[in-house]
Order: structure tokens, then sequence, then C-alpha cells
């Protein structure tokens, strides 16, 4: 069944914005921590920015000042707010949610696209 379900990606101009949202069932228990990653084009899959429950963010160098993530505990929701986008931040963004109980699992959504360009 699906767990992870991302949403809010599309096409946008330079210096647009864009909000992402992703939401984790509820069958997935003991979250320690919830982000977002993304794959550019010919490129390896990289860091945008995780929070982890209780924790300090941390983002990618190359989005710092840009984008905001949030969470919504209650409802194992993450978002990511996205502004001053550049074409450069062209990827496939996915949602990773990842849980620790003796060890630690890492569930991923299906990415959604998000396009930057004039």
């Amino acid at each position: 069944q699906v767990q992870v379900v991302e949403s809010g990606g599309g096409l946008v101009q330079p210096g647009g914005s864009l909000r992402l949202s992703c939401a984790a069932s509820e069958t997935i228990s003991n979250i320690y921590r919830m982000g977002w990653y993304r794959q550019p084009p010919g490129k390896q899959r990289e860091m945008v920015a995780v929070v982890p429950r209780g924790g300090s963010t941390n983002y990618g160098d190359s989005v710092k000042g840009r984008f905001t993530i949030s969470t919504d505990n209650a409802k194992n929701t993450v978002y990511l707010q996205m502004n001053s986008l550049k074409v450069e931040d062209t990827a496939v963004y996915y949602c990773n949610v990842r849980t620790y109980n003796v060890a630690t699992s890492d569930y991923w959504g299906q990415g959604t696209q998000v396009t930057v360009s004039s």
C-alpha cells in the first residue's frame, strides 16, 4: 500500500514559488525524521532539507535562505516552501520519512517533478 505521498510540484518561472506537501500514512510508526531530497536530471539524489523530531533543521547549501521546511507531526506531514526558485532547482523532489526502532528504515514517496523555466 502507498505510505508516503507527495504533491505540489509543477512548472514555475525563475524567481517564483512553489509549496510541496508530503503525507505519511498512519501505519508508519516511530518516525524519527522527515525531509526532502531531490534528483536533478543526470545527477545523483541530494538532500534538500531534513528535520528530526525534536531536533534542528538541516538544509542543503544551495537552498539555504530560499527554502523552508516545516512539519505537522500530528498529521505525519512535511512541507517544503520554495521561494526565489532558480533553473538549477529543476529536479524530481522526493519525500523521505525515516523511522527508528532498533534500526533505521527509510520510506520514500514516488517523487514530484519541479521544473523552473522561463
